[in-house]
């Protein structure tokens, strides 16, 4: 649901598998104080995880957040 939401904004994402990488989930639990996946960053901005960043959207306050991080974003989103 994060991919196919950020997809229809044209955002531009890397995708960590923290899976496939201990050092990688564990850095992600240090920074973000949570377990599950998928934890969210807009820019240096902990997001959360989905419903976190689905709630952003229900509020309207998504696409300002994506564009002050992401200036190249058109004013289509």
């Amino acid at each position: 649901m994060t991919r196919k939401l950020l997809s229809c904004k044209a955002v531009e994402w890397e995708e960590v598998r923290v899976d496939e990488n201990p050092e990688k989930r564990q850095e992600m639990t240090q920074l973000s104080g949570r377990y599950t996946v998928p934890q969210i960053w807009i820019g240096e901005r902990h997001i959360g995880g989905f419903d976190d960043l689905a709630a952003l959207e229900r509020r309207g306050e998504l696409d300002p957040l994506l564009k002050d991080c992401c200036p190249s974003l058109s004013d289509s989103t």
